[in-house]
C-alpha cells in the first residue's frame, strides 16, 4: 500500500494541523463566483486573479494552491456539479486518482469536506452508500502491489479525515468498507502474483490461510482424489503441467437459517499457454491474471464472511495451469466429464470452459439457490463490449434484474447477453455430447452455452464473462495499473441486498 492510512471523520469545523491538505467540492453550477468568495471569507485566503480565472473558467475542473501562511498548508478545490456528466462513480474514481499525488506534497493529513447528501440524492440508493463512496476511492487509490520492486518505498502514514454533515451515518459504513476493500485487495494480489509463484497449490494455500481467519472452511481434492472422483475434464487440462491441479472448495454459512444458498463458481487457470494450441507470446503476457474469476470468488466470500452476511456460500474453484507437454490434452480428444458427459476438444486454448464443467456439476450437487460463474472466459467478449464490461449470461429474469441493480449502483459493469438455445446448434459435435469450441460467431454466447450444459436445470444460473474488466485498463483511476479484483464490490452488493 502507498501509505498506512488511519481514516476518521469529524464534524465540518475543524482545528487544521500543519503538513496538511484541505479538498472543498463545488456543487453549483451557477454563481461558483459567489461560493468562491464564501469560501475566501471562511478561511482567510484569497485566489490571485490567475487562479479565480482559471476556477471559473468552465474548461478547468480543478486548482490547487499553496497558503502563505497557516494551514492547512495545500488547498485542492474541485468542481463536482450534479450535471449530465456526474454519475454515482465520481467520488471513487475522482479520490482514487487524486490520493497518490498527496504523497508528492509531504501531506501528513488529508481532509476532505463531503458535499451534503441532498444535492445527489438521485444518484444513489441511500446516505450510507453515498459516503461509502468517498471511502471506497481513498482505499483504492491506496492499493499498489510492489512487493517485488527492490525500490519499493516503505509506507508512511497518511491520516483521511472527512469531514461530514452526519458523522453518525458516516461511521456506520466506515467498518463495512474497510472490510470490504481489504477482501477486493485480497482478490487483486492473488491476481497480480505471477504465475511462478500462483501455482493452483500456492492459491489453495492462500485462501486456506485468509479463510481460517473468518470461520470459512476450506478443503482441497487434490489430483488423487480428482482421479477418485473422476473429475477427468480438470485433470486433462491440468495433467501437463507439473504443478498439479486442485479443486479447492470454500464454505461460508452466516446463521444456522441463512437467507440463501448461492454457490459461487470461479475459474481457476493459473497460468495459460494456450496448450498444445499455443497462443503467441503476446497474448501470454496477461495469462498470469486467466485465475481471476477463482480471486473473485475467494474476495466476495472474504468480504461476507468478515461482515457476517446472513447467507451460506459455497465456492467451487477449479485451480489449473494449461501447459504444453508429452502429457498434453489434444485437439481431437473426448473427455468424460464428472457429470458423465462428454466433451470433444476443438481446441485447447478455450480450456476454461473444459475446467468449469466439472465444478458447475459439483456444485450443483450442492443443491444451492443459485449459481454464478465467474470467468476470464473469452476473448470475444471483449469483442462485443469492451474492456469495461462484463458479459452477464443468464434466462433468469429475476436474478438478471438484480445483479444489473448491483452493478449500477456499484459501477462494476455489467451487460446482459443472448443467451437463446439456438447458440447450441454452434456447439454441436458428431462425436461426443458437446464440443468446447464453436464457429467464429458470437463466442462469448457459445462458450457459455457450453457451461450451461453442466448446470442442473432446475437451479437459476448466471454466467459472468469477465475477460475484459478484470483485468488492468485505462477506464477509471482505480483500473489503470494493476488487475481490478472486479466482482467482488458487485457480488458482495448483491448479497447484501438480498
Amino acid at each position: 500500500m502507498k501509505y498506512k492510512l488511519q481514516v476518521d471523520s469529524f464534524p465540518k469545523k475543524i482545528s487544521f494541523k500543519k503538513e496538511s491538505a484541505y479538498l472543498k467540492f463545488f456543487t453549483a453550477s451557477k454563481d461558483i463566483s459567489r461560493a468562491v468568495k464564501l469560501f475566501e471569507a471562511e478561511f482567510g485566503v484569497k485566489l490571485n486573479s490567475l487562479q479565480r480565472k482559471n476556477f471559473l473558467d468552465k474548461k478547468t475542473n480543478e486548482i490547487r494552491f499553496f497558503a502563505s501562511q497557516g494551514s492547512p498548508g495545500l488547498f485542492i478545490l474541485r468542481k463536482a456539479v450534479p450535471d449530465e456528466k456526474f454519475d454515482g462513480d465520481f467520488f471513487r474514481n475522482y479520490l482514487s486518482g487524486i490520493l497518490p499525488d498527496i504523497g508528492k506534497e509531504k501531506i501528513k493529513d488529508f481532509y476532505i469536506d463531503i458535499p451534503g447528501y441532498a444535492i445527489y440524492k438521485k444518484y444513489f440508493d441511500r446516505e450510507e452508500y453515498y459516503y461509502q463512496t468517498f471511502l471506497e476511492g481513498v482505499y483504492l487509490g491506496n492499493y499498489t502491489f510492489d512487493k517485488y520492486k527492490s525500490d519499493a518505498e516503505k509506507s508512511a502514514v497518511l491520516n483521511i479525515n472527512f469531514l461530514s454533515l452526519n458523522k453518525s451515518k458516516f461511521s456506520v459504513v466506515t467498518k463495512l468498507t474497510k472490510s470490504l476493500m481489504s477482501s477486493v485487495f485480497f482478490a487483486r494480489d492473488l491476481v497480480c502474483e505471477p504465475a511462478i509463484v500462483m501455482t493452483p497449490k500456492e492459491l489453495a494455500l492462500r485462501i486456506r490461510s485468509e479463510m481460517s481467519k473468518n470461520h470459512v472452511t476450506v478443503k482441497e481434492f487434490n489430483k488423487a482424489e480428482l482421479k477418485r472422483r473422476k473429475m477427468n475434464a480438470i485433470l486433462a487440462v491440468g495433467n501437463a503441467s507439473t504443478n498439479p491441479p486442485e479443486l479447492i472448495i470454500l464454505h461460508y454459512k452466516g446463521s444456522s437459517k441463512p437467507k440463501r444458498k448461492i454457490a459461487l463458481v470461479g475459474k481457476g487457470v493459473t497460468y495459460d499457454t494456450g496448450g498444445l494450441s499455443l497462443k503467441p507470446t503476446s497474448n501470454m503476457l496477461e495469462m498470469k491474471a486467466d485465475m481471476a474469476g477463482a480471486a473473485a470468488v475467494a474476495g466476495i466470500i472474504l468480504a461476507a464472511a468478515k461482515s457476517k452476511l446472513n447467507v451460506e456460500l459455497i465456492g467451487v474453484i477449479p485451480a489449473v495451469e494449461n501447459s504444453v507437454s508429452g502429457n498434453s490434452y489434444k485437439p481431437g480428444d473426448i473427455i468424460r466429464a464428472y457429470s458423465g458427459k462428454t466433451i470433444e476438444v476443438k481446441d485447447t486454448d478455450a480450456e476454461g470452459r473444459i475446467i468449469l464443467a466439472d465444478a458447475l456439476h459439483y456444485a450443483s450437487e450442492q443443491k444451492p439457490d443459485e449459481i454464478l460463474d465467474f470467468a476470464t472466459l473469452t476473448g470475444a467478449i471483449c469483442v462485443a463490449l469492451g474492456l469495461f464490461s462484463a458479459g452477464l449470461f443468464t434466462k433468469n429474469d429475476i436474478l438478471a434484474e438484480k445483479l444489473i441493480r448491483a452493478s449500477d449502483k456499484t459501477h462494476e459493469r455489467i451487460w446482459r447477453m443472448p443467451f437463446d438455445d439456438d447458440y447450441n446448434e454452434l456447439i454441436k459435435s458428431e462425436i461426443a455430447d458437446v464440443a468446447n469450441l464453436g464457429s467464429r460467431w458470437g463466442g462469448a454466447i457459445t462458450a457459455g452455452k457450453f457451461l450451461e450444459h453442466f448446470v442442473d436445470k432446475k437451479i437459476p444460473y448466471a454466467h459472468l464473462d469477465i475477460a475484459g474488466p478484470a483485468l488492468k485498463h485505462k477506464y477509471k483511476n482505480y483500473t489503470e495499473k494493476y488487475e481490478t479484483g472486479f466482482g467482488v464490490r458487485l457480488i458482495f452488493d448483491y448479497l447484501n441486498n438480498l
